[in-house]
């Protein structure tokens, strides 16, 4: 039976850059060229597995495999698949073909295989003939029945490294430390062909030195956002409240040594000397506080406690719990908080009318209103004196210091009509139609001035209820709450009915502070429009 015609494998180039070998233009390729199409024919490796002729061993190997590859695949093509042309070799046998010698197996070595095993048959060389050998390594040659086995011993007789658990190439050079192991070259297969032959992974380069520890393969936790109190978390606010604190400490101590310097040379005690921290007042004014001053000074208190929180609470609430509409305006709605807002206004706005009226009907507004300009020196040694822990000697049942004086004057005729005047502007009473007068007192105006009113009386909050505690509790308290008093502040006795008044106060706060939600607000807002809840 005559055996199937050969096409020739053009290999790799001989030098770098160069044809694929052999050259078109040799006599194999050329009956290559003359050799009819068949199904199953091999085709030429693709250029871009071409290497230079400096390349690794493992270049050459991965170019043996492919070739062990193909050849397995061809055994599985049955012999009525095949149709065999006419031999242009065995027509002419005088002609001989080129050999195909791969790449030196060492850098620098002789092409592979040698001379000397291609005159071998036993070895690959085809006819025994030197110089001669078979033109189509890929098909079968030989009767159909022949195994691809055959083909892979052939190739372990070449290359004992392609076959799983074989020797290493002999003469071949270790790959230097640190360099990359390069992977072997394949070309895919046909569909229906026999699965190559799985070549032997190289061995690592270095050896292994780091493993992955416990950490690598246990699962990270998920962090949770942290609980803010605003734009800081509890533990923020506590750890900066904790640096102003110290800040605030280290700032007054440099001003109580400022003072108590200020007041121990010379220019300093002639100026205490000169003023005192009060001036005398006018001979018509009443000695004593009246009980409905007392009581018009509770009132205050409580009022512009609900109207500092609710106030607040209009400004950072951004789901009310209610909304209030009046019953001759339907379209106007507005929050719980800021309805209630706006009614505990209009009560602490009716109780300063009703002390202000009072104040100048029974002459003691001569004890809040400055009546010479000695106020100012007086003032500023006021408060050099307070600053350096020494208290001004003052009796508040007959005469305020000139601090004190300025600070009333200030928290009654000016920091209270701004107040009113911007919650107005802001509130739905303003006329929203009146073209002038809103560009006459604009929404922003009010806005800027709403809010720093409210820290203004605050801030003067805390340091009254200070200075009341710590310049006489009990004297100050029974004059504030008790009204009692005596012109001689050394005749003072200890009469704990102001302090008891005051504990009292603090207990109907807290109750009312309780008592603000909307549970209790909602029934009462009621009754003077509609209310809608969430």
């Amino acid at each position: 039976m005559a055996s199937t015609p050969r096409t020739p494998r053009r290999g790799l180039p001989r030098v770098p850059g160069g044809e694929p070998w052999p050259p078109a233009a040799s006599g194999a390729s050329e009956a290559g060229d003359d050799m009819p199409a068949e199904r199953g024919a091999p085709e030429p490796l693709p250029a871009a597995i071409a290497g230079t002729a400096d390349t690794s061993t493992s270049h050459n190997v991965a170019d043996l495999a492919d070739s062990a590859a193909e050849s397995a695949r061809s055994a599985r093509i049955s012999e009525s698949e095949r149709t065999p042309p006419t031999d242009p070799d065995a027509a002419d046998p005088s002609r001989v073909t080129a050999v195909r010698r791969g790449l030196p197996r060492v850098p620098g070595g002789e092409p592979w295989p040698p001379a000397s095993e291609l005159a071998d048959p036993e070895h690959g060389g085809g006819s025994g003939r030197i110089g001669e050998i078979d033109p189509n390594p890929l098909t079968l040659s030989g009767s159909a029945t022949e195994s691809a086995s055959q083909n892979a011993a052939d190739l372990a007789d070449v290359e004992p490294s392609l076959v799983p658990g074989g020797p290493a190439p002999t003469g071949s050079v270790p790959a230097p430390a640190g360099s990359v192991p390069v992977p072997a070259r394949s070309v895919p297969a046909p569909a229906g062909s026999a699965p190559a032959p799985a070549a032997a992974r190289p061995p690592l380069a270095v050896p292994k030195t780091v493993w992955p520890g416990a950490a690598a393969s246990s699962p990270r936790p998920v962090r949770s956002e942290p609980r803010r109190i605003g734009p800081y978390t509890p533990l923020q606010w506590l750890g900066s409240t904790a640096v102003l604190g110290v800040f605030a400490l280290a700032l007054a101590g440099i001003v109580v040594l400022l003072a108590r310097f200020a007041l121990a040379i010379g220019p300093g005690r002639d100026f205490l000397a000169a003023f005192p921290g009060e001036y005398p007042l006018p001979a018509s004014v009443p000695v004593g506080l009246p009980v409905w001053l007392n009581w018009s000074h509770f009132l205050n208190s409580f009022f512009l406690l609900f109207i500092i929180r609710s106030g607040w609470q209009v400004r950072r609430e951004k789901r009310p719990a209610a909304f209030w509409s009046p019953r001759t305006n339907k379209k106007r709605r507005i929050s719980l908080a800021l309805w209630f807002h706006q009614a505990i206004d209009i009560l602490w706005i009716a109780n300063g009318v009703i002390f202000v009226v009072l104040l100048f009907a029974t002459g003691q507004w001569m004890r809040i209103v400055p009546t010479s300009w000695e106020v100012f020196p007086n003032a500023l040694s006021a408060a050099l004196q307070y600053a350096s822990l020494d208290w001004p000697t003052e009796n508040g049942w007959v005469n305020y210091n000139s601090l004190q004086q300025l600070s009333y004057f200030a928290i009654t005729f000016v920091a209270a009509p701004l107040a009113i005047l911007s919650g107005v502007r802001l509130s739905g009473v303003w006329p929203k139609d009146a073209e002038k007068l809103n560009r006459l007192y604009p929404l922003e105006w009010a806005r800027r001035i709403h809010f720093p009113v409210m820290l203004f009386f605050v801030a003067f909050i805390v340091v009254h209820v200070g200075l009341v505690l710590a310049t006489g509790a009990l004297r100050n308290l029974n004059h504030m709450y008790a009204a009692r008093g005596s012109v001689d502040p050394e005749a003072f006795t200890g009469d704990p009915t102001g302090l008891l008044i005051f504990a009292a106060s603090l207990l109907v706060m807290a109750g009312g502070w309780v008592a603000a939600r909307p549970r209790v607000l909602v029934p009462i807002a009621r009754l003077f429009g509609d209310v809608k809840q969430r």
